[in-house]
């Protein structure tokens, strides 16, 4: 039993044969412009073949982030040449009405939103961290968040002190993230279970060991000790201190913690790049933590719904199938086709952000531009059939 019918396969030929060949340009084009910005950064060890192996490394990422959109320009093309041949209108009389010929574009549109999905999920992250790391191993440098004060990031443990259910709260804020996935100037301000500052520790360098534990090296420890004197709190000196500090070094401490290599880089990182198991990992820790998740949920279920825009592309561009030589030439319509892609591409960002200003359900923010469009080509497709 074959999947796909004769006119479907005749379909996929002409749309996947036309797909690469957009692809192919749109990619060479980011590829070129990408090289062009690395090559400022050429000095030293990061040579020039160094820089076009991490502009071709994030390739993948700009696979994932055109997909639909050369999709959508493909499909318009092979449907706007079918139309002016009149090869569409012999389809239609020989039986192909408008909901056929949408469910066969669903099944070409398939495979497609796997791609995309893999490349998004597996293909894309995976490469551009390597990128990443490449070009830093070359320059010497870490990675860090853009911000003067570090990436600030909170974390729970137990308190080895206490007996019972103590817990212990801290505030980590790191300067860099190396390639390894070490850290680099570390600083923890440690709280006790009634949120009085207990301990600061400053780290030159941390290493995580795995199993949740990390090990500070250069350790500069600073401990607040509570005076005791005996006395009732009515009877004291107001102005008698209640603590007293005492500074203690390390060459190493290890520590236990929440955190790992993989939450921490996430950090520093745009969420929109990553993948939606580290979103779901990150999101469920600062849930854990009591943090706010809407960023990073917004980017998740836009992760897992992008794959789905490729079958709104198809849809949208079925309705130039029924656009005869009244409607323009071919090249007119791509046109159209390019600025339709772009508008999507901007709804779907300036949703993100409405989203996140008013608090909306993050899987509404996700699903409000692919479901606007989809009704838009559906509409488009009943206004042509009826005329």
């Amino acid at each position: 039993m074959r999947v796909l019918s004769v006119y479907e396969r005749y379909f996929a030929r002409l749309i996947y044969g036309v797909f690469a060949f957009i692809l192919f340009a749109v990619l060479a084009l980011f590829v070129f412009f990408d090289m062009l910005s690395e090559l400022e950064s050429v000095q030293g060890k990061y040579t020039s073949l160094i820089a076009f192996f991490h502009v071709m490394l994030e390739a993948p990422t700009r696979i994932y982030e055109v997909l639909p959109i050369a999709v959508l320009i493909s499909a318009i093309y092979v449907f706007s040449q079918l139309a002016s041949q009149s090869e569409y209108t012999i389809f239609r009389v020989a039986g192909l009405n408008t909901r056929q010929a949408l469910f066969s574009l669903f099944k070409l549109a398939v495979p497609l939103a796997l791609a995309t999905f893999i490349f998004g999920e597996f293909i894309g992250p995976a490469a551009e961290q390597y990128a990443q790391k490449i070009k830093l191993e070359a320059i010497g440098a870490t990675v860090s968040s853009g911000f003067r004060s570090g990436v600030w990031v909170k974390d729970r443990d137990r308190d080895p002190e206490e007996k019972g259910a103590g817990e212990i709260t801290r505030f980590v804020n790191v300067q860099g993230l190396r390639p390894d996935q070490s850290i680099t100037g570390v600083t923890i301000y440690e709280f006790d279970k009634d949120y009085r500052l207990h301990v600061i520790r400053v780290a030159k360098e941390g290493k995580y060991q795995g199993g949740q534990s990390w090990q500070l090296n250069d350790v500069n420890e600073t401990r607040f000790i509570e005076l005791r004197d005996g006395q009732p709190a009515a009877n004291r000196d107001a102005l008698a201190p209640d603590f007293r500090g005492e500074q203690v070094q390390f060459p190493n401490v290890l520590m236990h913690s929440e955190l790992t290599p993989q939450i921490l880089s996430v950090l520093l990182v745009q969420p929109e790049n990553m993948s939606t198991v580290n979103l779901f990992r990150y999101i469920r820790h600062l849930r854990d933590n009591k943090q706010d998740t809407q960023r990073y949920e917004i980017a998740f279920w836009k992760k897992v719904v992008y794959p789905l825009t490729l079958f709104v592309m198809v849809a949208l561009a079925l309705p130039f199938a029924y656009l005869h030589a009244r409607a323009g030439a071919v090249g007119v319509k791509v046109f159209g086709g390019i600025m339709l892609g772009l508008s999507f591409h901007l709804s779907n960002t300036l949703f993100s952000h409405v989203g996140l200003l008013h608090t909306w359900p993050p899987i509404v923010s996700a699903l409000v531009p692919g479901t606007l469009y989809l009704m838009i080509a559906l509409g488009a497709l009943r206004w042509v059939d009826r005329h």
